[in-house]
């Protein structure tokens, strides 16, 4: 099966489930300069985070890191996050489930 969506008709804002009840959750991350997430984290889950345009000031358990257009982060959902527009911006972040 193939599923083929283009990430701008994705429903939600900040966070738009790509591809609803399917694995790995795909999420569409919207954030206008200035908007922040509030920092949790995804203990079961591996996650890459690829920024589509924008700028992010992506704090990992309070270290600050800066992601630009077209960078990939990947890093364990039991690190503690918390992303902070700089610029307006949109993520696409995939959050696989950790094999055991």
């Amino acid at each position: 099966m193939v599923t083929l969506k283009s990430i701008d008709e994705c429903d939600g804002v900040p966070h738009a489930n790509v591809f609803p009840a399917e694995e790995p959750k795909t999420i569409r991350l919207s954030l206008e300069e200035g908007e922040r997430v509030g920092a949790h984290s995804h203990p079961d889950r591996q996650v890459v985070l690829y920024l589509i345009s924008g700028e992010l000031d992506l704090q990992l358990d309070g270290e600050s890191h800066v992601v630009q257009t077209g960078d990939v982060v990947q890093f364990d959902g039991m690190r503690e996050v918390a992303p902070v527009a700089t610029a307006d911006s949109t993520a696409l972040i995939v959050l696989a489930k950790k094999n055991e």
